[in-house]
């Protein structure tokens, strides 16, 4: 077993979330520490400046912010073998087999002493699959770990909202018939950003902002016929896919964009199910979503499975997506699939991801 730490910087812009796990990659034998260094003000208007940006753009200033904040996130872990970085998404855009995180992880192995693995997505990506979403192998695992005894649902409510469908009986991951994931649509991230705007705060305590305004009806309606929601499975988002439907939301009353923007969220998921193989038992959820009441009230009353905090089974629902990198970093680096058809819809199983090692054990 390999102690493994995962670093994740998702679409909310809100920090760095750092897990332990102990795995070799197929079996979870334990889970160690955990961490968060948020992202100050100053710092998250220097990501968000930069989303939709590509390589070829001068990012010198935000690669050093994001290598230099990972750096501070991982020093903790001194008996740490291993570190996965996923770096931060700047632009997302499998359509034109292109997706872009920042960060070079050969700076990190250097700074850590430790080999990273880096860079997840680029060749899912290059040989055709969206390179989106990676956590379904973890949540197979998770599936395993907790002892499910047929169909699950692992949902996790970050800025873009994702969704995998899991068969545990199923030998491995990249077994046929084993996982179905995709991006379900827009979840925190334009919640987050009026809440920010006109608010001045991070996020929606509880869902008492949504609670206080009223839904546009009209408005979830127009924003439920986007053609992704028709779109067969696998599929992905970028954080800004649908800022054009999102729009005529925002121009509502505070409370109220916020209160409809919650139920699209909800309905982006309740739709998404629609497309699993089977009927699941349970959905569990993760991500900062999930302490926001209203909407797991509304996921409640719609989906036909209950709907549990995954915190409520002994799983950390705030550090699931860094322990997914730390699973998924012992994979590659053990010659390991890490997506296949079912997940991002790559013709073949996949294991993506560089291995970086520090330069003076370079020799």
């Amino acid at each position: 077993m390999i102690r493994s730490v995962g670093a994740m910087s998702g679409t909310s812009l809100d920090g760095v979330d750092t897990a332990m796990v102990l795995t070799d990659g197929v079996r979870i034998a334990g889970f160690g520490e955990s961490g968060f260094r948020a992202y100050t003000a100053a710092e998250q208007d220097v990501l968000r400046s930069r989303l939709g940006c590509w390589p070829e753009d001068d990012l010198a200033d935000v690669a050093e912010l994001v290598e230099t904040v990972h750096a501070q996130a991982l020093s903790d872990y001194g008996d740490a073998e291993l570190f996965g970085f996923h770096g931060q998404t700047l632009s997302h855009d499998p359509a034109n087999r292109r997706t872009f995180q920042i960060g070079d992880g050969q700076v990190l192995a250097d700074v850590l002493n430790a080999p990273v693995v880096w860079d997840f997505r680029s060749a899912d990506v290059e040989l055709g699959g969206q390179g989106a979403p990676l956590a379904p192998f973890y949540h197979f695992a998770l599936a395993k770990h907790i002892g499910a005894q047929g169909p699950v649902a692992f949902l996790n409510l970050g800025g873009v909202g994702n969704v995998t469908w899991v068969d545990p009986l199923r030998a491995k991951p990249e077994d046929s018939g084993a996982l179905l994931a995709f991006d379900t649509g827009p979840a925190n991230a334009p919640i987050n950003d009026v809440m920010q705007r006109h608010f001045g705060k991070t996020f929606d305590e509880n869902g008492e902002t949504a609670r206080s305004g009223t839904v546009d009806d009209e408005l979830v309606h127009a924003f439920m016929t986007h053609p992704y929601f028709s779109q067969l499975p696998p599929k992905s988002l970028d954080r800004d896919s649908f800022r054009g439907e999102l729009s005529d939301i925002e121009q509502l009353r505070p409370q109220d964009a916020v209160a409809t923007l919650t139920v699209c969220a909800a309905a982006a998921v309740t739709r998404g199910v629609q497309f699993f193989p089977e009927p699941v038992s349970h959905v569990y959820v993760c991500g900062g979503g999930r302490r926001n009441t209203y909407v797991m009230e509304l996921l409640a009353q719609s989906l036909d499975a209950e709907v549990v905090d995954v915190d409520h089974i002994g799983i950390d629902g705030d550090m699931l997506e860094a322990q997914a990198f730390a699973y998924l970093a012992v994979r590659v680096a053990r010659g390991m699939p890490t997506s296949c058809t079912g997940t991002t819809g790559v013709a073949a199983a996949v294991g993506g991801g560089i291995v970086s090692r520090p330069s003076s054990a370079a020799t």
